[in-house]
């Protein structure tokens, strides 16, 4: 039978008045012994009484001033009693005590993540980390991951796991540096491996939920974190992924209720309030995305994501005192994540005053830090149209005419970014036969997973494997389809590079070219900071060679598959918008419905950096916009070459 102190300390947990009732005879029977007065203090912390608690341990601390667990109750009992700062001091005092202290990092960890305090809380879980792992140098590799080092991580966990390839903690870290570097399907495959190791690891199977959603599969994501939330529906972090996850799905409105209910339950929290702020602009809620936004950075006015969220809201937000701000912030030491951000959103705010030399500069300094950030490597545009045109020929596709999946709901709006695309897709979305889902991911997965087979996995496919694909890509949009309508929207511009597998997988679906005048399109996506991918945006020079990329590869397609594309011109749009509504709707086989010249009037949800302008009647003052920063453009201009005058051209590229 365990000793009375034994008890008392075991019935801390789940029965503290037992603790203490057992503590306060100890602590009579033994006045010496400061183990059970410890204890009776923390029984007193958790019955709500932790003003009784303060002064048991203020005397312990003085008598054993080396006590980390003293240490870490007495931090505790401050922050119960709303003396934030002493508590923060006393628990960083345990830790310093000792350094293996887990249930003191846990504390510091929680109440950084509701005080916001990102750098902190990340200190915290690196030490949690590092404790867990229970091997000295695994536990260096979980720290190095927490802290995003994933270089210097890597080499480490790859010789630990060639060592226990079946140890589930360090399948989990070399999983997270495979996702890190976009290894999605690497990920999955070694936590499922992780899991079967340690079916009841709720970290294993978080980080798998995690590694399906940043790979853009938000269904398995969903089902992996189902039983996680089922154990803890109050957990932030799970809910956060929810969210995520539903806003992937397209169910903004979902995905806004749970961000507003965190940014409740997390009032101190910027990165809650920023993440609110997204999900209520999704949703088309502009004053709750600004007011969040302006939350966040009153909480944090060095975070940049705000900063740059607020800007990119394209209405004029920023003020004149939001510049003198954004000015004093440059001037200081920042991160080159949030310098980036708000090189950005100062380029803007000067963009929106007509000072367009300061905006410009500013504009390449934010670019400068972007290309570093997503270390893109200029991509070998003549090979790849090459490799374009060398399999998908007119020889081949005619082949192989009506092989794929002859459904004809899919609707394919490519183009290059901030070409007009998500207007294109508000006017049809508000067509009855239409549904607008979002930029979806599916064909960019599907073409990557051929490609890795080989140039000949492509040719060697017979017609029961084509039309597979195509239903393939059908099954994984269809969870976007929520209004029962005849016709789909995918809106994802990089599709142009996919043409040739869409008409052979999907040889019933439209596909519309939307084209923009290349200095216009080209400078616009120049200014833009995306959230991921469309890393040439960030060059001058590349910008223009991928736009002649972009044209060459739908004038090959002109060729080899007539009729396949469509291509409208954003500026004839603008011109004459029922004649091209009218045409475009022809060209899909549908009737004319005058709600599509309404299209403003159309609430749904829009994910793009478009959703202000799409909530407005068409104007003209954009399309000459890009003239204000001309004498600054000379790269994209020598880059665009005869392409920047005839760009309007759709003849088919001559023969090979």
């Amino acid at each position: 039978m365990t000793n009375p102190l034994d008890r008392a300390a075991a019935a801390l947990a789940d029965q503290p008045a037992v603790a203490e009732r057992l503590a306060r005879m100890l602590v009579t029977q033994q006045p010496g012994d400061p183990r059970p007065r410890l204890i009776l203090a923390s029984a007193l912390r958790r019955l709500g009484r932790a003003d009784q608690a303060l002064p048991l341990l203020s005397d312990l601390a003085r008598a054993f001033p080396q006590a980390a667990r003293t240490r870490y109750e007495l931090g505790l009992s401050l922050a119960a009693l709303s003396r934030d700062r002493e508590a923060d001091r006393e628990l960083d005092h345990a830790v310093r005590l000792d350094p293996n202290l887990g249930p003191a990092w846990e504390a510091i960890e929680q109440r950084a993540f509701a005080a916001g305090d990102g750098q902190r809380e990340r200190r915290a879980q690196a030490a949690l980390a590092r404790i867990d792992a229970g091997d000295p140098e695994l536990g260096r590799a979980a720290e190095l991951v927490v802290l995003e080092r994933f270089g210097e991580a890597e080499p480490l966990l790859r010789r630990f796991c060639l060592a226990q390839p079946d140890h589930p903690e360090g399948l989990r870290l070399m999983a997270a540096c495979q996702v890190a570097a976009r290894g999605f399907a690497a990920a999955e495959t070694l936590l499922n491996h992780a899991l079967s190791r340690a079916p009841g690891s709720r970290r294993i199977r978080f980080d798998l939920a995690h590694a399906l959603f940043a790979g853009r599969r938000a269904e398995p994501a969903l089902a992996a974190l189902a039983p996680l939330l089922e154990a803890d529906p109050d957990n932030a972090a799970y809910r956060n992924l929810l969210a995520a996850c539903l806003g992937l799905l397209g169910d903004d409105r979902g995905a806004e209720a749970i961000n507003a209910e965190l940014a409740a339950a997390f009032p101190h929290n910027p990165r809650i309030a920023v993440n609110h702020a997204h999900a209520a602009r999704t949703a088309g809620e502009r004053e709750r995305a600004i007011a969040a936004y302006r939350r966040a950075i009153a909480l944090h006015p060095r975070g940049g994501e705000a900063w740059w969220g607020l800007a990119n809201l394209k209405v004029g937000a920023l003020t004149t005192e939001d510049e003198t701000s954004l000015r004093t912030l440059l001037a200081a030491d920042l991160p080159d994540d949030e310098r980036m951000r708000i090189e950005y959103a100062l380029a803007r705010r000067l963009e929106d005053a007509g000072k367009a030399d300061e905006a410009m500069d500013h504009y390449a300094r934010g670019a400068a830090l972007a290309r570093t950030r997503f270390a893109y490597g200029q991509r070998d545009y003549p090979a790849e149209l090459a490799a374009t045109r060398t399999t998908f020929t007119p020889a081949f596709l005619a082949a192989r005419a009506g092989w794929g999946c002859l459904d004809p709901a899919p609707i394919f709006v490519v183009g290059l970014p901030r070409s007009g695309s998500t207007l294109v897709e508000q006017i049809l979305a508000s067509h009855p036969a239409i549904e607008g889902t979002m930029e979806l991911p599916y064909m960019g997965i599907l073409a990557g997973e051929i490609e890795a087979g080989g140039p000949a996995a492509l040719a060697a496919a017979g017609p029961t494997e084509v039309r597979a694909w195509g239903e393939r890509y059908l099954a994984s949009a269809k969870i976007h389809r929520r209004l029962g309508r005849t016709h789909f929207i995918d809106k994802m511009p990089n599709n142009f590079r996919h043409i040739g597998l869409i008409r052979l997988v999907l040889p019933q679906a439209r596909i519309v070219d939307v084209r923009r005048h290349p200095m216009a399109a080209c400078f616009s996506g120049f200014k833009q900071l995306f959230a991921e991918g469309q890393e040439f945006s960030y060059d001058l020079g590349d910008l223009g060679r991928y736009y002649r990329h972009y044209l060459a590869t739908v004038r090959h397609f002109v060729g080899a598959a007539p009729g396949a594309v469509h291509t409208l011109l954003y500026e004839d749009l603008i011109e004459d918008t029922e004649r091209e509504v009218r045409q475009l709707l022809a060209y899909l086989g549908l009737p004319f419905d005058p709600a599509c010249l309404r299209f403003f009037e159309n609430d749904r949800a829009v994910r793009t950096v478009s959703s202000e302008q799409v909530r407005q009647p068409i104007y003209r003052s954009g399309l000459d916009h890009w003239r204000a920063f001309e004498p600054w453009l000379g790269p994209l201009a020598e880059a665009l070459g005869e392409d920047r005058t005839n760009w309007r051209e759709t003849a088919p590229l001559p023969p090979l």
